[in-house]
This record gives structure tokens, C-alpha cells and sequence, in this order.
């Protein structure tokens, strides 16, 4: 159905990143929702791999100057953004000099998850929705795509709850095959700062189990990967929320 606002947002996505299957699906996603006349924008960490020459980023100035607080910490939240390339399609990317200049995703050189992985989900995931609300643009459908943006949902049902911007948003989570990892052991006294407690994931914090905590927060659970490990698939077949087997990008438009 064209007409809709689709927001995606994502930690990946070609060509700031390749060779990932979810930075081609997400690629193919908003550009096919684009090209059948919605109204599509793209949100995602400026990871300092991204190159802002070369995709030509530049600063908006009217978003940035936004605080995130974290567990009682001002962390200043900055807002780029670049149109993809041969694409009237704007993509966003929410920036922090702390939490998104080093040059690693989510490991650093020996392989051992950073130990703010945790802070910088949170702040990713609370930057995009305050960025939304500045932008004035209310979604219809939210689809997310990668763990960091598993906070997204949680954050929208619980500290944002009383918040009526987003409450038409149909959101849709689509689940790919990441790398697992711990997150921080405090994460508990984080999100408790923010008055949110009690979720199952927090027995043990991992990449997972907040991607798993999500799965009952949103609308619609999707595949983004045709085939899951056992741990997804089994919370896939699991979940009471509307799920859907794995769509190619010409299907997509069912789930909207």
C-alpha cells in the first residue's frame, strides 16, 4: 500500500556497509518501499567505518544539540545525514563521539565485545525516537532490523508508554543470525534509571535474549534470514506475536 511513512531503522545497511545479507535486505527494502511511493527514511549508527566523504555526510544542525541521559550521564546526541547514493532516499545516522567513533562495530582487535555495548543500544535506540519526534514525522509501520535496535520497542512500551506519538505505529521486527555476546552485568541499574525493570533478559544480558525480550513488544516478528539458529528459531515458533516466515524483498509489502 503506498502513501504509508515507513521508518527503518537499522545497524545495517548497503552501502555503508557490504557483504551482509542484512545490509542487502534492508538496501532492498527501503528502496523498493521508496520506489512504490511511500514516504521512507532510514535510521542508523554512524559507526566510524563509514566514511563521511565519501557518502557525503553532513551534520543537521537543527536536529543535533539533543542530550541523551544515561544512567545519570549527559552524552550529546549529534544527527547526520546522507542521501543513498543515485537515491532520493535519506538515510540518518545518530552520532556520538564516545560511543560510535572507533573503527569495531561491536568487538574490539582481540574479539571481546565492548563493554558499553549496552549503553550505546540504549543510546542509539532512545536518539532515533527523540530524532523522530523532533522531525515532526509520524511513522505508520516501524521496521527494525539488527540487536541494537531491539531497544526500540522495549523503550516504546515502557519509558515511552505515555507518549502518544507512536501509538498507531505498527512495528515489525525482522530476526537475522548475529553474533551473540554479553552485555554489560549494571545493564539492570541502566534501564532501571529509565524506569524499566522485570524484563526476562536481564537474568542473563546478552545480544539474544534482548533480541528474544523484543519479540513480545512489537506487531509482527519476520525472518530476516531464511534460515535462524536454534535459539531464534525456537523463540520464533515460540512467540504469540504475528510472525512471518522469511519474505523476499518483492513480498515485503505483505507485512505493511
Amino acid at each position: 500500500m503506498p502513501n504509508q511513512k515507513i521508518l527503518y531503522i537499522t545497524t545495517e545497511m548497503y552501502p555503508y556497509q557490504e557483504d551482509t545479507n542484512m545490509a542487502a535486505v534492508v538496501n532492498k527494502m527501503a528502496l523498493k518501499m521508496h520506489q512504490e511511493g511511500n514516504d521512507v527514511r532510514v535510521f542508523m549508527p554512524r559507526f566510524g567505518q563509514i566514511s563521511e566523504r565519501k557518502f557525503q555526510l553532513h551534520e543537521v544542525i537543527r536536529l543535533s544539540g539533543m542530550n541523551i541521559i544515561i544512567n545519570d550521564l549527559d552524552q550529546p546526541l549529534i544527527i547526520k545525514v546522507a542521501s543513498l547514493p543515485g537515491e532520493r532516499l535519506q538515510v540518518y545516522f545518530i552520532d556520538n563521539e564516545e560511543y560510535f567513533k572507533r573503527k569495531q562495530y561491536y568487538f574490539d582487535d582481540e574479539g571481546n565485545p565492548f563493554d558499553d555495548n549496552d549503553e550505546r543500544a540504549i543510546f542509539f535506540a532512545r536518539g532515533v525516537i527523540e530524532t523522530i519526534k523532533k522531525l515532526n514525522w509520524v511513522p505508520d509501520v516501524i521496521h527494525l532490523n539488527g540487536w541494537m535496535t531491539s531497544f526500540v520497542p522495549i523503550y516504546l512500551k515502557t519509558y515511552y508508554e505515555s507518549d502518544a506519538y507512536f501509538k498507531d505505529a505498527k512495528i515489525v521486527l525482522s530476526l537475522y543470525n548475529e553474533k551473540d555476546a554479553a552485555l554489560a552485568s549494571n545493564i539492570d541499574e541502566k534501564l532501571k534509571f529509565d524506569n524499566i525493570a522485570g524484563l526476562k533478559a536481564l537474568e542473563n544480558p546478552t545480544v539474544k535474549s534482548f533480541v528474544i525480550e523484543s519479540m513480545s513488544y512489537v506487531d509482527m516478528v519476520v525472518k530476516g534470514d531464511e534460515f535462524l539458529d536454534e535459539d531464534l528459531d525456537k523463540a520464533f515458533n515460540e512467540t504469540s506475536t504475528e510472525k512471518s516466515e522469511y519474505l523476499d524483498v518483492d513480498s515485503i509489502n505483505k507485512l505493511y
